[in-house]
């Protein structure tokens, strides 16, 4: 009976912790550093190069080190807008959450850079709107 109160002692902590999606939990986040404040940059290039590109890579190519970090070059699933806004918002696996180090304003303009560059030519806008809208 002893070996099992630890077990149950740590069930009840995990039952009393909040609720999130096991993707937001997976994901690391960047803590600390409040909305807008972490990269000065405003332009999507300077955003990728200065947030992105030590992972993903300077032509978009991605990278298999510690994580895996997929290929923004050419990439299909950067069509649907939604799909890029979100990664960047919430993170995935080894990327980080961005949505409280980067403004409405900056994820507009880093996505709109990768959906348009690299291969990527998906010109429909990226609208504050549609950023706004996942942010939630």
């Amino acid at each position: 009976m002893m070996k099992f109160i630890p077990i149950l002692i740590s069930m009840a902590l995990a039952a009393s912790l909040p609720q999130t999606h096991a993707a937001d939990a997976m994901a690391p986040t960047m803590p600390g550093v409040g909305e807008g404040k972490a990269f000065p940059q405003t332009q999507g290039a300077d955003l990728y190069e200065a947030a992105c590109q030590a992972c993903h890579m300077p032509e978009g190519v991605g990278a298999t080190a510690a994580g895996s970090y997929p290929a923004l070059a050419k990439n299909p699933r950067l069509m649907p807008k939604a799909y890029p806004i979100t990664r960047v918002l919430n993170g995935s696996k080894a990327m980080p959450a961005f949505k409280s180090a980067l403004s409405d304003e900056q994820i507009v303009a880093v996505v709109a850079y990768v959906r348009t560059h690299f291969g990527n030519h998906y010109s429909d806008k990226i609208s504050l709107e549609d950023v706004r809208a996942l942010r939630q």
